[in-house]
């Protein structure tokens, strides 16, 4: 069971830690303890003079700031429902699901706001800047003077000051159960819907990170995935910042220069992230270090071996700061390639699964004690189970029920229905199987899987997997046309470039990646046609491919 609402932990952690920094825009602002607690209670006196209540809705949408962690906090602490939109979103659909939530205030950036059309969000009262909480918009003039006023009544409500004896937030343990964030996520199969997730959900996977991943007043972390996604929300944030962690960000999609700048000067203690950018590493670094002729002599000389890979998995952990103690993957499988050298130097990596409507993690295990090519063991406040006949053997839906799980979709009760079984597990629409030990290893997607003409199931994620093994492939996906499978596939433009392929022997890539990944497969898996795309492929927030896009 939940000891306690997460937010109760983080008003101890800010009151033992007030002068201690607590969110950091990289380049930019720093915020403490006692500075996030008091823009925290500016917004609750503001909120209480517009008249809004436990349960009414605020949305945000923009980049990753610590002002944007500071509305957030300020918005859940209040009793109102958060709702993160992805920065990313279309603005038509920014507009739209402002509107789905029943937002009445909306924190954003100017950049997108600019995009908006308060007209298509009738209900929002006002908007603010995320970039310093100025007034963007307000539906009338007295609320207008209410927010300019603010810094007056502030003082007339704190005369002596505001310290650590004011922190108060108006929830506790008693709102476990109340709706705390509406996440609408892209998903990778269908439109948006509206997660909704309780204060018990939220608290379920916090409290589970800080008794298996724990952290310390002084650790600092980089957050460089979305805000507005669950995975980034609750282990690079949530977790970090109850645990006295101070949490770096940096801002709208990071190039990779920066990127590592921000890793060497912060020197993180963990590193979340997704297989595509771990894979992208192992190509341009990892894969050449090893592949020197060298190098290929003396990892196969014991002891020498041991010494070659000690100095890659170094040079790589230096990379980013020195002082990772674990670099945890989710969104995605690993590529069985990269993962077998990850595994041969020893880097500390482990793999877990999870998805938004589980706050958002499944499953898990520690690197030392993680099963290669699996995701994990599963999470202890959730019961897993895989639906077929022998679950050690047969692929089936994996499905769970705990204390983590989500109460259903936003004013979706169809979607609610049909996401869960019966005896109320939630049907997660991914397939897979559970060895002895516990470790869970995830086939494929119930809606992506193939059936072929004899009745054998195909998992897309497999075959992809040995194609993005191959020579100048960067992604690809594999689709079932009237029974034939071929596979989509975007060359790596750089890796040729730097080759020094002509056009005659980029035309015989396709060729060359369809024999050799044939060889690997069965006959009746085996890819009929290599197409090339000219473009990325379209991803979710997580970097998982948009597959239901592509034919």
């Amino acid at each position: 069971m939940v000891k306690q609402n997460y937010l109760n932990l983080l008003k101890d952690t800010i009151q033992n830690n007030w002068d201690s920094k607590a969110l950091c825009f990289f380049q930019g602002e720093e915020l403490t303890f006692g500075d996030l607690a008091r823009h925290i209670a500016r917004f609750h006196l503001f909120f209480d003079q517009a008249g809004l209540k436990k349960g009414d809705k605020i949305a945000i949408c923009a980049k990753n700031t610590n002002r944007w962690a500071t509305a957030f906090l300020s918005v859940t602490t209040y009793g109102t429902v958060i709702v993160p939109i992805l920065a990313d979103f279309h603005p038509d659909s920014v507009n739209k699901l402002v509107d789905h939530s029943d937002s009445l205030i909306l924190f954003t950036d100017r950049e997108i706001w600019d995009k908006l059309q308060p007209e298509l969000m009738p209900q929002i009262k006002a908007a603010f800047n995320t970039d310093d909480f100025s007034l963007l918009f307000s539906r009338d003039a007295e609320l207008q003077s209410l927010y300019e006023n603010l810094d007056k009544a502030f003082e007339e409500k704190y005369p002596q000051g505001f310290g650590k004896a004011d922190v108060a937030f108006r929830v506790n343990n008693d709102d476990l159960d109340s709706l705390a964030v509406i996440n609408y996520t892209s998903g990778t199969t269908s439109a948006p819907k509206g997660v909704m997730l309780s204060y018990r959900n939220i608290s379920a996977s916090v409290e589970f990170a800080h008794s298996h991943i724990p952290c310390h007043k002084g650790d600092t972390i980089v957050s460089m995935l979305p805000m507005a996604h669950i995975y980034g929300l609750v282990f690079e944030f949530l977790y970090p910042i109850t645990g006295g962690v101070c949490v770096y960000f940096l801002g709208k999609s990071p190039a990779p220069s920066l990127l590592l700048k921000a890793m060497k000067r912060v020197k993180p203690y963990l590193v979340l992230t997704v297989p595509l950018v771990m894979e992208k590493i192992y190509k341009s670094s990892v894969k050449p270090a090893i592949s020197k002729p060298a190098i290929k002599v003396l990892s196969h000389i014991p002891l020498l071996n041991k010494v070659v890979f000690n100095k890659v998995r170094s040079s790589l952990d230096t990379a980013f700061g020195g002082n990772v103690q674990m670099y945890i993957m989710g969104g995605a499988a690993l590529n069985p390639e990269v993962e077998k050298c990850f595994h041969k130097i020893g880097l500390h990596y482990t793999v877990g699964y999870g998805m938004t409507e589980a706050a958002p993690l499944l499953a898990y295990e520690a690197w030392d004690k993680y099963a290669v090519g699996s995701c994990g063991k599963k999470v202890d406040c959730a019961q897993v189970r895989i639906d077929s006949a022998d679950s050690e053997k047969i692929a089936g839906e994996i499905q769970a029920k705990g204390e983590n799980i989500c109460i259903g979709y936003y004013k979706n009760e169809e979607a609610t229905a049909a996401a869960f079984t019966e005896d109320g597990f939630l049907k997660t629409g991914d397939l897979g199987v559970i060895d002895k030990q516990g470790n869970i290893f995830i086939k494929g997607r119930s809606k992506s899987m193939i059936l072929s003409a004899n009745g054998q199931n195909i998992y897309p994620e497999e075959l992809e997997a040995i194609i993005n093994a191959q020579p100048y492939v960067t992604e690809s996906v594999v689709v079932d046309r009237a029974g034939k499978i071929v596979g989509l596939v975007y060359l790596d433009q750089d890796g040729i470039k730097k080759a020094g392929l002509d056009d005659e022997a980029v035309s015989e890539i396709p060729e060359n990646i369809l024999a050799a990944a044939n060889k690997k497969l069965p006959a009746y898996s085996r890819i009929t046609k290599i197409e090339l795309v000219l473009e990325p492929f379209a991803k979710t927030p997580k970097m998982s491919i948009k597959r239901f896009l592509y034919k």
